[in-house]
């Protein structure tokens, strides 16, 4: 097990109704928040009124900023830093999944920097020393943003998805109700899911570290979100199903999953390529690659990928055989969920050249090599989209 620091402060407010505690909870952070939103759905369901009225009622004063993308991008954050400085804001809640949360934190280290640029501070030319507190209100499991180090921006001007991974980025508090899953269109579920899967797999393969309790946490994890996913999407009101999903994906990207371990987002790189020039559903860009990625490394890391087909599907052997039924069994988990399994399922046209620049994307120009299972070039990395394409 290497050494590792585990850093988890968020608050979390988890169960039935909870939103109805987002004033008494935020009061103690501060008493002037921005309030981050997508494009109404949480308007139509009076969820943002139920946080209003909880807020008055606490105390804090609030200005809305709606609107947040589902590839949340710079200008959109650029907008907010604006209004929160405008508004002196204390906190920034983001009222949503990922893509609100993403935008609040964005907006949070804009806001505490304003003399520097967003982007300066998101690609780290400027180091970011301090940030506004951040909340989050999460209406959709899937990113794990709510208790996360990590968050995602898209700059639409250069055509560039970028992460930024930061303490700073770690809400201080995070007020979950299961219920408000029910209403979500399958799709998006059914990608949280898969985003979920992704965020624990992506630190699971890794070669070479024994990380038995780590292990253990992982392999459970995902069974529960296998064997719970199948039972919301059936059944979006099956509250204890939607409940064990909302947990899972906090804790499937809260870096407990990778304690001893670390992280490999080798499959998220590729991903958010394909999102930053397509716009696809951050979950589906994943889906489309996981297998093609998973066949073109399994033989360097065949001891963790026997272990996952041997943990997580029951699969009993120890050769390349049980390695691959392994990777089989998980590509028709994903596929039978609706999500994409190869990049001709994302319904974009995809040609040659496009394979090509999304490789040099995905590797900073071919100046970053990806994943700790073998190094990827550009070069690797268009066979992997290739393979991807022809799947």
């Amino acid at each position: 097990m290497n050494d590792f620091m585990y850093f988890a402060p968020t608050k979390v407010v988890f169960g039935k109704g909870v939103e109805n505690k987002a004033g008494e909870v935020a009061s103690s952070y501060g008493k002037k928040a921005l309030l981050v939103y997508g494009k109404g759905s949480v308007v139509k369901s009076g969820l943002l009124d139920r946080v209003k009225k909880s807020l008055d009622e606490a105390g804090v004063a609030y200005e809305e900023f709606g609107g947040a993308k589902p590839n949340p991008t710079l200008a959109h954050a650029e907008e907010g830093v604006k209004k929160a400085v405008d508004f002196g804001a204390e906190m920034v809640i983001g009222i949503g999944g990922g893509s609100a949360i993403d935008t609040a934190k964005a907006i949070a280290h804009g806001a505490a920097n304003p003399d520097e640029k967003l982007w300066d501070l998101w690609t780290k030319k400027v180091p970011l020393t301090k940030s506004l507190v951040v909340g989050a209100v999460l209406t959709m499991p899937a990113a794990g943003s709510e208790m996360s180090d990590s968050a995602v921006l898209t700059n639409e001007e250069i055509g560039k998805k970028a992460g930024i991974n930061t303490d700073f980025n770690r809400c201080h508090f995070a007020i979950m109700n299961p219920e408000l899953g029910s209403t979500l269109p399958k799709y998006q579920l059914a990608a949280g899911i898969t985003d979920i899967m992704m965020h624990t797999m992506e630190r699971y393969f890794i070669p070479g570290i024994k990380c038995d309790m780590t292990d253990e946490i992982a392999e459970g994890l995902i069974r529960c979100v296998i064997n719970n996913g199948k039972k919301v999407l059936e059944n979006p009101s099956d509250y204890d199903a939607m409940a064990e999903i909302f947990w899972a994906s906090s804790l499937s990207h809260n870096n407990l999953t990778e304690c001893g371990r670390g992280k490999d987002f080798s499959v998220h790189k590729l991903g958010h390529a394909l999102s930053a020039k397509y716009d696809v559903t951050h979950g589906a860009s994943l889906a489309s690659v996981w297998g093609a990625w998973a066949k073109d490394l399994y033989k360097e890391a065949l001891t963790r990928f026997v272990k996952f087909a041997n943990k997580v599907w029951n699969i009993e052997g120890d050769d390349e055989e049980t390695a691959l039924m392994g990777i089989e069994k998980t590509v028709e988990f994903i596929k039978s969920i609706g999500m994409p399994t190869t990049l001709n399922d994302l319904g974009v046209e995809i040609s040659d050249e496009d394979l090509k620049a999304l490789s040099l994307d995905a590797t900073m120009n071919d100046t970053v090599k990806l994943t700790r299972i073998r190094p990827l070039d550009a070069e690797a990395v268009y066979k992997i989209y290739k393979d991807a394409l022809l799947s």
